[in-house]
């Protein structure tokens, strides 16, 4: 089993390789064993309350999660209150994980986190579904659920 320290050196050789302008990213297994070994780290979905309730979301303890919209549905404006309420569930030294749908809003998450204090901000690689196949189909490339991780339908 990977440790904790580990984990989170993985994750800042790939914010020093990548200049990445938070603390780091984990691939979905990588992020999933941070939460294993770490009870404190906590996963932040930012997808939007529709994205989960029609597309599912990752299954970890309810202590290690929190839902912090990035966007509103509809219309996609920013969040203006996203520090806030990242603030009001999670602790500027915790590590927290951002994941989204395919790892483009989740890298914004932790690059404002990260302006906002935020010390282990950290990208979750590939997404929730990751990117579409030649088909157009999320699920089947890359990203939580096509690693297999724990995930739940909507």
């Amino acid at each position: 089993m990977t440790t904790r320290d580990e984990l989170l050196q993985a994750a800042k050789a790939r914010q020093q390789q990548n200049q990445l302008a938070y603390y780091g990213a984990l691939t979905p297994q990588e992020s999933y064993a941070l939460l294993q070994a770490d009870p404190s780290a906590v996963l932040v979905d930012v997808r939007t309350q529709a994205e989960l309730d029609w597309v599912g979301g990752v299954d970890v303890p309810d202590s290690q999660f929190a839902h912090v919209e990035w966007s509103t549905y509809p219309g996609g404006v920013q969040n203006p209150n996203f520090v806030a309420e990242l603030r009001a569930r999670v602790g500027v030294d915790t590590p927290v994980l951002f994941l989204c749908r395919s790892a483009a809003r989740s890298k914004h998450a932790a690059r404002v986190a990260t302006e906002a204090g935020f010390k282990l901000a950290m990208d979750v690689l590939e997404g929730f579904e990751g990117p579409r196949d030649t088909d157009y189909h999320r699920k089947a490339v890359e990203g939580w659920c096509f690693r297999g991780l724990p995930w739940h339908g909507a």
